[in-house]
């Protein structure tokens, strides 16, 4: 009579895995994830746009630090040029965080996490 529940040739658990050690692994990993995330939001990252005449900097969890204007790109009659200069940059800076997050997080290769 064949033993009841499992499977066949598994030598139980997960391909013969130990579920504890799964367990650890796994807590292990998300420990890791945490401090990769918290070192992320202690960086820094920084973006210039019209040839360093506008400055941003950003933490690394998406939090608005600073902007440096020049005072000679400040244009009284164009302030549609200063605000897209804003906008470019500060973009620029966030897409610079997005790119180190996904670097820190591709390194445990979980699918479905980013």
């Amino acid at each position: 009579m064949a033993k009841r529940g499992g499977f066949p040739g598994m030598g139980g658990g997960f391909g013969g895995m130990n579920l504890n050690n799964l367990m650890k692994e796994a807590k292990k990993m998300q420990a890791d994830i945490e401090k990769s995330q918290e070192e992320l939001t202690k960086k820094e990252f920084e973006a210039t746009a019209g040839g360093g005449a506008i400055t941003v900097k950003v933490s690394g969890d998406k939090v608005l630090k600073e902007i440096q204007i020049k005072k000679e790109v400040v244009d009284p009659d164009d302030v549609e040029m200063l605000q897209d200069l804003i906008l470019t940059c500060t973009n620029e800076a966030l897409r610079k965080v997005d790119v180190a997050s996904a670097a820190s997080m591709g390194k445990y290769n979980i699918p479905g996490l980013m």
